[in-house]
């Protein structure tokens, strides 16, 4: 492994709703600013196999950022792989319902292979941007709560 990232917040939203919001990989735009656009390439309901294509805002201008489903437990875990673009990782978004409240931690990690150009440290800082969006998470819903 060459680059790893983790946070965990706490979302004053029950759990199911804040699972099902992340799911929606359409919701991306909302809440992430690096995301500039987002498609479902399939129709609800998403889970193991459920693939988005997506576009963010890279190092140099606009790269692609699809991504497909891996993992899904309802209002437990979302798994994920990033299939294009210049930053291939995997990644883990784990859910823990504490009643009214959610923890929700995301994992991401990376490997040399499959990367194009990146450097080990732009990678890092790339995948700390992208932990970092649970912030922007937290305060999206509990806004429209």
């Amino acid at each position: 492994m060459i680059a790893h990232a983790q946070k965990t917040v706490q979302i004053n939203r029950p759990v199911g709703s804040v699972f099902d919001f992340v799911l929606n990989g359409a919701n991306n735009r909302l809440w992430k600013r690096s995301v500039l656009d987002v498609q479902p390439l399939g129709d609800p309901p998403y889970g193991v196999g459920s693939k988005f294509q997506q576009e963010v805002d890279g190092l140099e201008g606009p790269v692609a950022g699809d991504y497909q489903l891996t993992e899904c437990e309802a209002n437990e875990l979302i798994g994920f792989q990033v299939m294009s673009g210049p930053a291939r990782w995997t990644g883990t978004y784990r859910f823990r319902d504490l009643g009214r409240t959610t923890e929700l931690t995301c994992v991401l990690d990376a490997e040399r292979e499959g990367l194009s150009g990146l450097t080990d440290a732009t990678l890092q800082r790339l995948m700390e941007r992208e932990v970092q969006a649970l912030d922007e998470l937290k305060a999206f819903l509990e806004k429209i709560a």
